[in-house]
C-alpha cells in the first residue's frame, strides 16, 4: 500500500504536471478520448527525438500535456480534463475535480 497518496484539484494537477515536473520521469492515468484507460510512463522536455515543426494546435487551450512515452519512445498527449491520477517522485496523487 502507498502511504505517500495526495488528493488534488484538478486545476493544481494541471499546473503541476506542467511546470513542476521538468525532467523527472512520473506515471499517469487518465481516460483516452475512445473511452479505455491508459497509464504511460513518461516525460518532458525530451528534445532528442524532435522532427522539426510544432504542433499544429494550442495544446494548453486543450487541456492536452504533451509528453514522451518512455515505453513507445514516442511523443503522446495526456489528456487532462481526463486525468485520473498520477505519480512522481514516489508520490502519488488522485485528482478530483
Amino acid at each position: 500500500m502507498d502511504l505517500n497518496v495526495q488528493i488534488i484539484k484538478r486545476e493544481r494537477a494541471a499546473q503541476f504536471l506542467e511546470s513542476e515536473t521538468g525532467g523527472r520521469i512520473f506515471a499517469v492515468y487518465f481516460q483516452k478520448s475512445d473511452g479505455t484507460m491508459r497509464e504511460m510512463v513518461c516525460r518532458r522536455g525530451v528534445r532528442k527525438h524532435l522532427r522539426g515543426g510544432s504542433l499544429p494546435y494550442d495544446a494548453k487551450a486543450k487541456r492536452l500535456l504533451p509528453v514522451f512515452d518512455l515505453s513507445k519512445r514516442e511523443y503522446r498527449t495526456v489528456n487532462l480534463a481526463s486525468l485520473v491520477s498520477f505519480k512522481v517522485s514516489g508520490e502519488t496523487f488522485i485528482v478530483q475535480d
